[in-house]
């Protein structure tokens, strides 16, 4: 057998990294300031981040007190968030790459909007994170109402494009994600309605413990959410990011 020899003078990529890697750090991050903040403030800040208007007894911290009113947590999670976003708009780019391999022509728009929901639900991410309740009310109010609506629009549509609208039939790891996606994005919803109704409650009744509810409800939407975008890593098993100066960013089994 002959030799085979590789050009001296062939482009190499400048990068070359695994995605279902890219995807599980990216969340990691945000999953990893998450929990810190929780954790630290039930220990360090129980009686304040535990405190409600009409003084009942709770035992767990809301989202929004653990992560935007006392430090450290305040500058973990807004550091956390501001370092994972060029990592979650790398793969909102690379999913528009993915959407168009993958998805039938005549549904292509619908990708393209569910891609541009995800890259406003992460910014509107960053714009809650950095402007509190506290900070700016109507920021944070606008914030949090365009990150939710987006991350509910885009988990749907997401889950009904693979499901109805692909050129060719789901690989193994692809049919895996889907069926996580469908799953998660259930659980958010249902968890959704519940912290809904559980926050009416406590501030029309003041019971006991209801706020404690809401705050566990908040985190299943958090955690659920994270869940969702995670099933990257199964979309993109065995793909690599790679980048050179001819082709930018883009995909390859290489």
């Amino acid at each position: 057998m002959l030799p085979i020899y590789e050009r001296l003078d062939a482009r190499k990529p400048l990068l070359r990294i695994k995605l279902s890697h890219v995807a599980v750090c990216g969340i990691s991050l945000a999953l990893g300031a998450f929990i810190y903040c929780i954790i630290w403030s039930i220990i360090m800040d129980f009686d304040r981040a535990t405190y409600t208007h009409c003084e009942v007894t709770n035992y767990l911290p809301s989202i929004s007190a653990a992560i935007g009113s006392y430090e450290p947590q305040r500058t973990v999670w807004r550091w956390a968030i501001i370092l994972h976003l060029p990592v979650r708009l790398i793969l909102a780019n690379l999913y528009s790459q993915y959407y168009k391999n993958h998805i039938r022509r005549n549904r292509r728009i619908i990708a393209k909007f569910a891609v541009i929901l995800n890259v406003i639900e992460n910014l509107a991410l960053v714009c809650l994170s950095l402007w509190t309740s506290a900070d700016d009310y109507e920021v944070h109010k606008t914030s949090f109402i365009t990150f939710i609506a987006c991350s509910e629009i885009y988990m749907l549509i997401v889950y009904f494009l693979n499901r109805k609208a692909r050129k060719l039939s789901l690989t193994e790891t692809e049919a895996k994600s889907l069926r996580y996606k469908g799953l998660f994005f259930t659980i958010n919803v249902l968890a959704f309605s519940l912290a809904a109704y559980c926050f009416v409650r406590h501030n029309t009744k003041c019971e006991s413990g209801v706020y404690t509810i809401f705050a566990l409800f908040e985190y299943i939407v958090v955690l659920s959410n994270m869940a969702y975008h995670m099933t990257a890593y199964w979309d993109f098993y065995g793909l690599y990011m790679l980048y050179d100066w001819q082709k930018g960013l883009y995909m390859s089994h290489a």
